[in-house]
């Protein structure tokens, strides 16, 4: 999808609820100092905080949840806060719910398992590997941490490789680095 084609349906989606219903499915972005973060909203909860291309994320939400898609400042707002209060070293657990639709079976018991990996901690992909029941699937527990579509809110950030091996993130090495500092997870 080009920028052109999402601007066009944010538009038409946009002018489809003026003076009616909100859109099925809140969406925009937020400046982080990790970067620039793609959120998502549903009735059940944030089901996109991405460093992925928002076009990326609008296709597939677009695709695999609804098309009623547009700004809805009242229910992204919370999120934002929330983000805002973590970077500010405020907030060491998100409260805003989560909507797991665009995750698979087994990613989500992946994901999951990071919401018990407390602020200031770290956990390896070997320790979820063997928690999950599968202490051979490194290399799946490594993809389903980098897909995961709720960046942060789930904090996949906080799996590493191993003692002194950070290994992968959606946002990049140095973002990684930078929220494992943040949390005091790395001296």
């Amino acid at each position: 999808m080009s920028a052109a084609d999402l601007e066009a349906l944010l538009r038409v989606t946009a002018r489809g609820y003026v003076g009616q219903s909100p859109p099925e499915i809140a969406f925009g972005t937020v400046d982080s100092p990790v970067g620039r973060l793609v959120l998502a909203v549903t009735a059940r909860g944030v089901v996109a905080c991405s460093y992925e291309d928002e076009h990326a994320v609008f296709a597939r939400i677009h695709r695999n949840i609804g098309s009623f898609i547009g700004p809805d400042p009242r229910r992204l707002d919370p999120v934002r806060r929330e983000l805002d209060a973590y970077f500010e070293g405020r907030l060491r657990t998100f409260s805003s719910p989560v909507d797991f639709q665009l995750v698979s079976a087994f990613a989500r018991t992946v994901v999951q398992m990071m919401t018990a990996v407390p602020y200031g901690q770290v956990t390896t992909y070997r320790d979820i590997a063997e928690r999950i029941g599968r202490p051979q699937a490194l290399r799946a527990v490594a993809n389903a941490l980098a897909a995961n579509p709720v960046c942060l809110l789930v904090p996949c950030h906080r799996a590493v490789e191993g003692p002194s091996v950070l290994g992968g993130y959606a946002g990049g090495p140095a973002a990684k680095e930078n929220l494992l500092r943040l949390e005091g997870a790395l001296g």
